[in-house]
């Protein structure tokens, strides 16, 4: 693995365990060469995915972008990280397995949506109201009835 700091191929790995429930691996490495220390992860791809966005354009598949997008709409809500590790590794697991290689960003972000609304109500309006392009507060307003219809369903089950 090249070090990110001087580019030198010759790193070490310092420490190995199991992340992500067992889906990754988690490597501390140590640059010889620079001293710089850094983290990696391995993980299984069964299939190199590609997005079709809606514009027609494809664009690899990153797994990167889907946890930025649950950060940013889960920014500053309790919501522990291992939580949100296993719902990305679950999208990921479901769409490396659809058989398909091709996903559109539509079907993505509806797991996005369901699986933020499984986490937490705030962060599931807040990633709605882009996704959903909310344009007036009756958008809001409908998503939040929606919200309220499942804590009265669900009343221990509050994010």
């Amino acid at each position: 693995m090249r070090c990110p700091y001087c580019a030198s191929e010759d790193t070490q790995v310092k420490d190995s365990r199991p992340a992500e429930d067992g889906a990754a691996i988690r490597r501390r490495r140590i640059c010889p060469d620079c001293g710089g220390r850094f983290t990696t992860f391995e993980r299984v791809q069964l299939r190199e995915l590609m997005v079709l966005k809606k514009t027609g354009r494809k664009a690899p598949f990153e797994r990167e972008k889907l946890m930025k997008s649950f950060e940013i709409a889960l920014r500053k809500r309790p919501v522990d990280r291992d939580r949100i590790e296993r719902a990305v590794s679950g999208i990921v697991r479901r769409l490396e397995s659809s058989g398909e290689t091709e996903i559109s960003s539509e079907q993505i972000g509806l797991q996005v949506l369901e699986a933020l609304k499984a986490l937490d109500d705030v962060a599931f309006v807040r990633y709605a109201s882009v996704y959903r392009d909310f344009s007036h507060v009756d958008d809001f307003e409908k998503t939040l009835s929606e919200v309220a219809a499942k804590i009265a369903r669900d009343p221990g089950d509050e994010g």
